[in-house]
Order: structure tokens, then C-alpha cells, then sequence
């Protein structure tokens, strides 16, 4: 078969091995050669029939062996193969010996198999710092930051001292669960142990300190570096971005460029959003621009957050180009929902419901943001009926339960219809999930439509789930005025002064040459205020002259 270059496939090469073990071992290694030569024992059957091969012949392998074996299985990604090996591991009594469980316990954590991991670990007569770090940082990796902290206090527990390789994926556990008094202890500890002089325990701790909302924490050790890393920006402008301080995170890539730091992949994803928020579209082709030239815009993440960043600039064009340039079968979900929700924002809602279609076409199953995207085209344009039918195949056909996003959607789109009983009986079918993103379009639906009762009661809740928020004390002071109650909105206000409570005003920003100037109402900050108020008042008395150039042609009523 082989001298008519006719070679054999996996199962072949099994049954010759089980073969030519049986008849002669030279023979067995001979075959056992050429299928490495061939790269066959990637293969799971031929790899289990080696070992099995092993165990027959009585081959005893020492700890060396296995352990190089054990990293060549990592490089097949076979598990499989793995637990056929460590089948042969116990058979030998290598079990015993800390340097093969260690390999055997990084093996399957890094082929993804957590439950043989945790298996491996109980069993452990032995276990050293390596072997507790291993499993910690496996834990804190796979989204599992509870099981990860468990791990670090029962090691403590244990009598060993942790290090800088323990405290990296603890922290990052406690990022994930946002405990902030947790992130406090474990930063004294490591202060404490002597790992704060490392820039990465810096970085790290920048990142838990602004999951945790404290931003002026991550702000003192991202001072106190005195060498930062590409990471250790990138960790502080996320930082900025996340707490929608968009200027800040702007200053300080601003910063960064003229500190001389190159700008890599993972700094344009956490800036963008910041950019996106405020407007400032030049720098969001700088980025792009540069992205270009380093090579960058082939990772699809970044293609992806480029599209968004754009759309919510106002430059719908451009990000239906970056959505274009990728066929529709290599287009992931997220590059649809961020398309679907572009053309939702800008009023294309015709765009919203023919991408939807397409995507189904495509075989991209929609998920929970790809709905909410919809819903809020259905708001926008008052589509209830449409809004009905997206809602109802959400659930229906996909399975997916509404999200106090999806019935916030539904309650404004309905409300806004009149349809206030309707979207009141959303609210009485999940009220445990329903919060201020529910009760606010309720409440503003009852301004809408003059409905005092409802508006009360929907107030009552806002007020209960956010007492110091007094735009719902004032929506409800114009609900009474509507009406004519009086005495309700003289009370409300009075309320409103005694608690010393005010409206949050509404906050503009404007890019003009690269630089972003932000304004509020009657705001006077801006260094050139005095400027821009007089061309305001210039513009006022030309829009006053063409009024009573237009009443001059004025055709008199008969």
C-alpha cells in the first residue's frame, strides 16, 4: 500500500500498530516513526493506541518523558490523548512525583478541561506554590473570579505565602466581582509582601481600582509608576473612558503620544468609546489612519470598534464601508448589531430591518443586542406593531428572555403610542425586573398623554430607586402643571429646594480643528466666551431681520 504512495488513515494506522506490538516490537517503532513523520499522532484513536501500545508492552516511562509528552499533547490540543497519558501516569506510579502533576494539572488547564484540573488538585498528596497559582490563575482566566479568591484564602489557609504570580489573577478576580474592600486588602498585602515595586501588580491595580469606581486610587499608582508601560496608559485612559470622563482620556493619550510611547492595538480599542462620546471624529480617523499603517485593521475586533466609533460620530458612510469591506459569512455578531444600531440612531429604520433580514440569511444567529437594537428603531419611528412582532419572535422563536432593556424599549414604545395600560402591564408581568430605565419611559409616556394616576405611580418608584435624581421630581412638577395642580408642583418644588437637589445639566461637546470644546447651558467657562456670545447675539438680530423681511411679503387673510 505504501510503495503505491498509497498512505493509511488513522484508524488504519491502529490496527497496524495493535498488529506489528503483537508480532514484533522493532517493527512497532519502525510504524511509530512514520506516523510522526506524517504528523498522524495528532490523531485521538492513534495517540490512545500508543499509549495503550505502552502499557502492553510494559514500557515503563519516567517523569522526564511524561512530562515532555505531556507538553507535546498541549501542542496537539488533544485531551483525550492527555487522559489516556495520565491513565498510564497512575499504572506507573509516577502519581506520586510533584514535577508530573504539576505538568499533568497545567495540561489540562490549558487544554480548558477546569473539572479534571480541580480532580487532579484534590487528589495532590503534595502541592507547592506553583501548583496553587496554576489552578488560581486558571479559575481567574475562565470566568470563575469567586472560585480563584476561594483557592488564594484556602492556600493562605495552608501555610503558603503568596506571590506576585498569585497576587496578578487574584486582583483580576476581584476587577471581575468589583469588591472594593477586597481590592483594598489585597493591595495592602501586596504592599506588604514587597510585589508593589512590579509595574505589572501597578497596572492591574489600576484596572480593579476603576472597576471599583475608585478612579482617584487608580489615578495615585498610575502617578506613582515611574516607567510606564504601554499597558499602564492604556489601563488609566480605559480607566477615564469608562467613567465617561472623555476629556480626561483624550488629555492623556494626548500625553502618551508626546511621552514617546507607541500606540498599540488594545490602546485604540479602550479610546475609541471615549472619542466616540464626545464627538471627536478627527481623531478617530487619526486613529484609523494609523491603524492602517501598522497593520492593525486586520484584527476584526478593531475593524468592529472602528465601525461603532464611527456611526457614532455621525459618519454613518464610512462605518457602512468598514461593514461592507468583510463578506457576510465572515462578519461576527457584533459587527451586525453595531450596523443594526448605527442605522436605529440615525433614523435609517428601513436600513435596521433589512440588515436583520440579511443576517438571518447569513445563518448569524441575533441575539439579545441585536433585538434591543431593533426595539429602539421600532421607538424611534413608532412602529408598534413591528415593535410587537420583534418582541414576541425574540422570545418566541430565539428564546431569549427581555432584559429591563428590551421592556424599557417596549413600555416607551407603547407609551408613546397611548397604549399606557398596555405598557403598565409589561411593568405588572416582571416587576422584580424592572428598574428606573422601566419606570422612566412610563413616566415620561404619562407626561405625553395627561395621565396624572399613573404618572404618581411611576414617579413613587423613580423617587424610591433614585432619591437624589430630580429630573423625576421635575418631570413630575410639569405633570401636576399640565394639569393644573398647583398646589402639587408648589409642593414639589418646595421639596426640591429644601433637599437642595438639582437638575444635572445637559452638557454639549464640539470638535473644531482636532480640539474639543465642551459647553452647558448659559455656560461662561469656555476662554473665548465673550466671542461666542457675540456672534450668538449677531446671529439673533440676522434671524430677527429675515423674520420681518418674510412678514413684508406677508399676503394679507380674506
Amino acid at each position: 500500500m505504501v510503495e503505491k504512495s498509497m498512505y493509511p488513515d488513522e484508524e488504519s494506522y491502529s490496527s497496524v500498530l495493535r498488529s506489528c506490538f503483537s508480532v514484533s516490537h522493532e517493527q512497532g517503532k519502525i510504524v511509530h516513526g512514520q506516523i510522526v513523520k506524517l504528523g498522524m499522532d495528532a490523531f485521538d484513536l492513534v495517540g490512545n493506541t500508543l499509549t495503550e501500545m505502552m502499557r502492553k508492552e510494559n514500557i515503563q516511562p519516567n517523569s522526564i518523558t511524561v512530562i515532555n509528552l505531556l507538553r507535546a499533547i498541549v501542542d496537539l490540543n488533544s485531551l483525550k490523548i492527555g487522559q489516556a497519558l495520565h491513565s498510564l501516569v497512575v499504572v506507573s506510579n509516577l502519581c506520586e512525583e510533584l514535577t508530573v502533576n504539576t505538568a499533568l494539572l497545567s495540561m489540562y488547564v490549558k487544554l480548558g478541561s477546569l473539572e479534571d484540573a480541580r480532580l487532579l488538585f484534590e487528589k495532590m498528596p503534595k502541592k507547592d506554590l506553583v501548583v496553587w497559582n496554576i489552578l488560581i490563575s486558571a479559575y481567574a482566566g475562565n470566568g470563575y473570579p469567586k472560585e480563584s479568591l476561594e483557592l488564594v484564602y484556602c492556600m493562605v489557609r495552608s501555610g503558603i505565602r503568596p506571590d506576585l504570580f498569585t497576587a496578578i489573577p487574584a486582583i483580576s478576580s476581584i476587577t471581575q466581582l468589583k469588591y472594593a474592600e477586597w481590592g483594598k486588602q489585597m493591595h495592602a498585602h501586596v504592599i506588604r509582601n514587597g510585589s508593589d515595586y512590579q509595574v505589572s501588580i501597578h497596572n492591574a491595580l489600576i484596572d480593579m481600582y476603576s472597576a471599583c469606581n475608585s478612579l482617584n486610587s487608580a489615578q495615585k499608582i498610575f502617578g506613582s509608576i515611574m516607567d510606564k508601560t504601554v499597558v499602564s496608559w492604556s489601563a488609566m485612559i480605559k480607566g477615564h473612558a469608562m467613567h465617561d470622563q472623555c476629556l480626561e482620556a483624550l488629555s492623556l493619550f494626548v500625553e502618551m503620544k508626546l511621552s514617546g510611547i507607541r500606540v498599540d492595538f488594545i490602546i485604540v480599542i479602550n479610546i475609541l468609546p471615549a472619542f466616540a462620546k464626545i464627538g471627536a471624529l478627527h481623531y478617530v480617523r487619526y486613529l484609523h489612519g494609523y491603524s492602517l499603517k501598522a497593520s492593525l485593521d486586520s484584527l476584526k475586533s478593531l475593524k468592529t470598534s472602528f465601525l461603532s466609533s464611527y456611526a457614532k460620530c455621525g459618519c454613518i458612510e464610512m462605518a457602512r464601508k468598514l461593514f461592507d469591506e468583510d463578506k457576510s459569512s465572515h462578519k461576527d455578531i457584533i459587527a451586525w448589531n453595531s450596523m443594526i444600531s448605527a442605522y436605529s440612531k440615525h433614523g435609517e429604520w428601513s436600513q435596521c430591518f433589512q440588515l436583520y433580514n440579511q443576517m438571518k440569511l447569513s445563518n448569524v444567529i441575533p441575539d439579545q443586542v441585536t433585538f434591543l437594537g431593533l426595539l429602539t428603531a421600532c421607538v424611534n419611528s413608532g412602529l408598534v406593531n413591528k415593535g410587537k412582532e420583534i418582541f414576541k419572535e425574540m422570545v418566541e422563536i430565539y428564546g431569549h428572555q427581555p432584559s429591563k432593556e428590551h421592556n424599557a424599549c417596549m413600555v416607551d414604545l407603547l407609551g408613546r403610542a397611548g397604549q399606557i395600560d398596555e405598557a403598565s402591564k409589561i411593568i405588572e408581568t416582571v416587576p422584580l425586573n424592572s428598574d428606573a430605565r422601566v419606570y422612566g419611559p412610563l413616566l415620561s409616556a404619562c407626561k405625553i398623554h395627561s395621565d396624572t394616576r399613573l404618572a404618581e405611580f411611576a414617579a413613587q418608584k423613580l423617587i424610591n430607586m433614585e432619591p437624589k435624581n430630580a429630573g423625576n421630581y421635575v418631570l413630575l412638577s410639569n405633570i401636576y402643571a399640565a394639569a393644573g395642580k398647583w398646589d402639587k408642583v408648589a409642593k414639589m418644588r418646595s421639596f426640591l429646594r429644601d433637599k437642595g437637589l438639582k437638575k444635572t445639566p445637559g452638557c454639549s461637546w464640539l470638535e473644531l480643528n482636532g480640539q474639543v470644546h465642551e459647553f452647558r447651558v448659559a455656560d461662561q467657562s469656555h476662554p473665548r466666551s465673550e466671542d461666542i456670545y457675540s456672534v450668538l447675539k449677531v446671529l439673533e438680530l440676522e434671524a430677527g431681520d429675515v423674520e420681518d423681511d418674510f412678514e413684508l411679503f406677508e399676503l394679507p387673510i380674506i
